[in-house]
Order: structure tokens, then sequence, then C-alpha cells
């Protein structure tokens, strides 16, 4: 069993260092509440280490505990029944995941990877339970992050019931940049491949190069092995929002 740490803990991968207390005050679901609070459930944490590719939790698993990333990225995915593989988030440094099997008890409803060497701050379930009854603050910081969950699934849903081909693509893009872009001189650098960004679509490569590469050549893009750079948002932009405006509207 992985020793129990204190909140003093230091998780170090590459330039990141993040204790188990700093990992939850970055995230919003800790962030506000109360530093007695986050250090008791900073004491409840142990750590564990990931190499590159290693699963952390696969989907249908049991949700038996809450991680946050101390360093490196975790990507969660999820399978249908077919069989094929959708990337649903990158997970960076003060992020949390795992919450809701946490709380209800049941499968984990997708898996988790790590993409770099990662290591991971890991809160059990039963101690984490525990915690809420003892906190209402965190119940209510709970709650709020249940709720920015349902947001983001619903607009995961309006985005493949409303927007087609390119649009769904250019929305996509302009959020992981926004998430996980790192400012360049060009605009906005995302470390993911073409394979990738189709995983996040459940779409083939070839219609994701195939987008990429007439917006490469109007210049709203550039292109890199392993990188995409978004040099003009507002260009994007215009491709999901004519793509959401009323047929109506153009009348």
């Amino acid at each position: 069993m992985m020793p129990k740490t204190s909140g003093t803990t230091v998780s170090t991968v590459g330039t990141q260092t993040l204790t188990a207390r700093a990992v939850l005050k970055r995230n919003y679901l800790f962030r506000d509440l109360p530093e007695h609070t986050i250090d008791g459930v900073a004491a409840l944490a142990s750590r564990r280490t990931y190499e590159k590719n290693t699963i952390v939790f696969s989907q249908g698993d049991a949700g038996d505990a809450l991680y946050g990333v101390a360093s490196g990225r975790v990507r969660i995915s999820a399978c249908g029944p077919d069989g094929r593989e959708v990337f649903l988030n990158i997970m960076e440094p003060g992020d949390a995941f795992g919450e809701i099997a946490v709380v209800d008890g049941r499968p984990r409803t997708a898996g988790a990877v790590a993409i770099d060497r990662t290591v991971l701050i890991v809160i059990r379930r039963a101690d984490f339970l525990a915690a809420l009854e003892r906190s209402p603050d965190l119940t209510m910081h709970l709650l709020q992050l249940f709720c920015q969950r349902l947001r983001w699934t619903s607009d995961l849903v309006e985005e493949s019931a409303f927007l087609v081909g390119p649009a769904r693509l250019a929305k996509r893009l302009l959020v992981l940049a926004a998430l996980h872009g790192r400012p360049v001189e060009r605009g906005m650098e995302l470390a993911l491949s073409q394979a990738e960004l189709a995983h996040f679509l459940g779409i083939s490569r070839q219609i994701v190069n195939q987008h990429l590469q007439t917006w490469r050549r109007a210049g709203w893009v550039d292109l890199a092995r392993g990188r995409i750079v978004v040099t003009d948002a507002q260009a994007l932009g215009a491709v999901v929002d004519d793509a959401s405006t009323p047929i109506e509207a153009h009348a």
C-alpha cells in the first residue's frame, strides 16, 4: 500500500514542483477553501509516479480515488461499443480528476493515461468522503465542480449536434489552444499531433489534415510534427460563428 504523505510532500518532474497542498490550492475545487480545510485534505494525499503512456485507470475500473496532477499531463478518454477511442480532456498540474466515480461509487466513465512522466497526488475514496462529511465548504465546492462538468458535457453535446465538419474542428482547436496552448511569436502553440486532434473529435486524421492544410494555406494555422500553432484565432472563430448562425439570419 502506498504510504500516506503530509501536505508538505514535494512532487517533482521536469520544471514543475508542486506539493500536495499546492496542487489543491491551484485547483478551483479547493483553492477558495479555508486554509485548515486545504491542509486537512492535503494530509490525506499519497503520491504516485507514472511513466509516459502508463494507464492510471481504465474505463469501467472502480472509482476508488480522487487524483490531482502534481507534474506532467494526463489524457482522459473513453471508448464506444465499437472500440473507437475518443479523447475528452487533458489534465495538467493543478487539475483534479476522477471525482465523479469517487462520489457515486460507480465504475469509471472514462480512462486516464499519463502523457508524460507524471506525478499524481491520490486521495482514497473513503478518506475523501469522510472529509466531505466534516466540511460543508468542501461539499459546496464539489457541487460547483459537478455543475461545471455538466456544462462542459452539455457543450460537447451541442458541438456534436449543431456543428459539423470544419466548424467542429475549429471550435475544438480553439478550446484546446486556450486551455493548453503556449504563447509563441506567431500565436498559440499546441503540443498535439493531428492524430490526437482527430481522436478528440472522433473523426479520421485524413479529414483533420484536409482542413488544417486549407487553414495553413490561408495563414490561420501553422503545422509542425506534433505541433499545431493557431496563428489567426479570429478567423477560426468566424468559422464557428458562421456555422452557429441560424439559416434565417442569412435570409
